[in-house]
């Protein structure tokens, strides 16, 4: 999803300046796209264009006041008078006492992701008196969706079995999450006579836009991106066929049987989970289009489309290399962002140790703690304050490989320290701040927290996608 990276852009609205309108999103299955379904999910395009003629279909958010009211108290958007709000006025950076922290220049919330949050909310504000569900996880972000669950916002997840819908009825409000929901489920809600609340990550949506070209023109979509996120699963619904990629070893995988064939079982038997139903790798990678997961490095997504430019131009030539390959622009800066300014702090020789708070789950944080691990800095990953033990002086953390670490004596009372922090596109500031004040009450027994001091709201750039 897009990351605005210092926030402050010039020519962004701040959203007391911006025309009251609503949002869209949608949420898919956590496992690979049945056969089953692909066969008879409706035509994705025509299905979306009628969504907005069934009189129960909100895109836009509305920017209530009331809403606002409510993240603010929960801490679910951004912050405008806490301790990040104050670091953002000062250079993102803060002092107390032989502590000295420095934030990221690219650091939580994208745009994205908070437009999803303040949409959920907005359909609870709207519809105080019916049953209200979200198709999966709003965001990756365990606070977010334990807040949502506080206000009876049930969040319907796969146990393992699919997802059972059975209890929602016409009448109840359903909220498609910032990740999308796939054509079968938008379509079965529509008949379901259900309000349907759409978060759906404009820049995902941009994406589907170009599966649904590379449909209409048959191309092949090769989807950069994790068969099983919910994203990805939403994304390859739209496709008629598709093949998912999970980095470049597996892409030049692909690059190379499209240039010299290979042995098609294996082919078959290697992306089993991450093709569409009934695919024949001999014929259906004549013709290839570049898709890509939103939360996937940009770099690699761009490295992969490069891959398949140069495979196309050397099997067919460049006079044919546009009937051969399609290349639509989709890439979100959103994970780049936070990874290039991640990049640029920990080259940083005065950061001591770094502290990464996002979601367990969320595949862009792990991405930021791999930076500083290979940087060989201490690094302490976790998803929120609760994994700190200030009486102990021991943080719970996770490291990018997956495993649950505990750690004692992490931090070192009355020896001065520079920490770096950031945190992922699914973490409100809220989370960040109260590590940090948790860390300052390592430092400082007495630390009684940061005064708060209003510092405006966020600018956010206008929806044009």
């Amino acid at each position: 999803m897009q990351v605005f990276a210092n926030r402050q852009a010039s020519g962004f609205k701040t959203r007391a300046e911006r025309p009251s309108r609503i949002s869209r999103v949608l949420v898919p299955v956590v496992h690979a796209v049945a056969a089953e379904t692909k066969q008879t999910a409706p035509d994705g395009r025509t299905l979306r264009r009628s969504l907005n003629q069934t009189g129960r279909y909100v895109r836009q958010p509305t920017n209530d006041p009331a809403s606002q009211v409510k993240m603010d108290e929960h801490g679910v958007g951004y912050s405008t008078s806490g301790l990040v709000a104050q670091m953002r006025t000062q250079g993102n950076l803060w002092k107390e006492g032989d502590v000295t922290v420095k934030l990221a220049k690219a650091y939580g919330y994208c745009w994205g992701v908070e437009r999803a949050v303040r949409m959920a909310y907005e359909a609870r504000m709207a519809h105080p008196d019916k049953k209200v569900f979200v198709t999966n996880e709003i965001i990756h972000n365990p606070e977010v969706n334990t807040r949502l669950k506080e206000m009876n916002i049930e969040i319907v997840e796969d146990e393992g079995k699919g997802k059972d819908y059975s209890m929602i009825q016409g009448g109840d409000v359903v909220i498609f999450p910032a990740f999308g929901a796939t054509v079968q489920e938008l379509s079965d809600f529509k008949e379901k006579g259900v309000q349907m609340v759409d978060t759906t990550c404009p820049w995902v949506a941009k994406v589907w836009n170009s599966v649904d070209t590379h449909t209409r023109k048959q191309y092949t979509s090769v989807i950069h991106g994790k068969y099983s996120h919910e994203e990805t699963i939403a994304t390859a619904s739209f496709a008629s066929n598709y093949i998912i990629v999970k980095d470049l070893k597996e892409a030049q995988y692909v690059c190379d049987y499209i240039l010299h064939g290979g042995n098609r079982e294996e082919f078959l038997s290697k992306f089993s989970k991450a093709l569409s139903a009934g695919f024949d790798p001999d014929t259906m990678l004549q013709r290839v289009g570049l898709a890509n997961q939103t939360t996937m490095l940009k770099g690699e997504t761009e490295q992969i489309g490069k891959m398949l430019e140069k495979t196309m131009l050397t099997k067919y030539g460049p006079a044919k290399i546009n009937e051969h390959f399609l290349l639509m622009e989709t890439i979100c800066d959103a994970t780049q962002e936070r990874q290039d300014a991640l990049y640029e702090m920990v080259a940083d020789p005065e950061i001591d140790l770094m502290i990464v708070v996002g979601g367990f789950n969320s595949s862009n944080t792990s991405h930021l703690q791999e930076i500083a691990e290979h940087k060989g800095l201490a690094s302490f990953w976790v998803d929120s304050a609760a994994r700190i033990d200030v009486d102990t002086n021991t943080i719970l953390h996770k490291l990018a490989h997956g495993e649950l670490k505990e750690t004692t004596s992490w931090l070192q009372p009355g020896k001065p320290v520079t920490i770096g922090i950031t945190s992922g596109a699914s973490t409100p500031d809220r989370a960040v701040e109260e590590v940090l004040h948790k860390v300052f009450k390592i430092y400082n027994p007495n630390f009684a927290g940061v005064a708060p001091k209003e510092c405006g709201r966020v600018a956010t750039p206008d929806e044009e996608h």
